[in-house]
């Protein structure tokens, strides 16, 4: 709780700010942060997967964008490389920032000229958790953290 002064010159009353109430949440940070992680990194792995399985027809709709189809792997090791160690939080903050990266190419190149508002915005949303992830770090429960490189 914070002290708030209602006027000069009068008694502080004790107020509870709006942020205050979320306070509670710092003892979750460990699992919180975790599962946050989890959130972010399952659509990539599972893309990542399918861009495996579905090769021939990913390296069409590259092909058909104008994006090389030789650099699949790439995308492959991208999604899905970098999609597990942000599940697990190792290299955390490096995985992030090519998720980041990737998403606003993805964006750019697949989504914007598509017409696809909804997409882009999908995946501006989700660079900008990845720069937050990169910033702030995996959590508490993380390989990086057991390492010792979380902070």
């Amino acid at each position: 709780m914070s002290s708030v002064q209602s006027s000069p010159g009068r008694r502080e009353d004790r107020a509870v700010s709006f942020d205050a109430d979320l306070v509670f949440m710092r003892r979750f940070a460990g699992p919180g942060v975790l599962l946050a992680r989890a959130m972010m990194a399952c659509i990539f792995v599972v893309e990542g997967f399918g861009k495996i399985t579905g090769y021939a027809g990913v390296a069409a709709y590259m092909q058909q964008h104008g994006v090389a189809p030789a650099l699949l792997p790439l995308v492959i090791l991208t999604e899905l490389g970098g999609g597990l160690l942000v599940l697990v939080g190792l290299k955390t903050r490096w995985a992030a920032v090519a998720l980041s990266g990737f998403c606003l190419l993805t964006a750019l190149i697949f989504h914007l000229a598509s017409g696809e508002a909804i997409e882009v915005q999908k995946n501006v949303a989700m660079a900008g958790g990845f720069l937050m992830l990169a910033v702030f770090g995996p959590g508490p429960w993380s390989v990086d953290a057991r390492l010792g490189r979380a902070e």
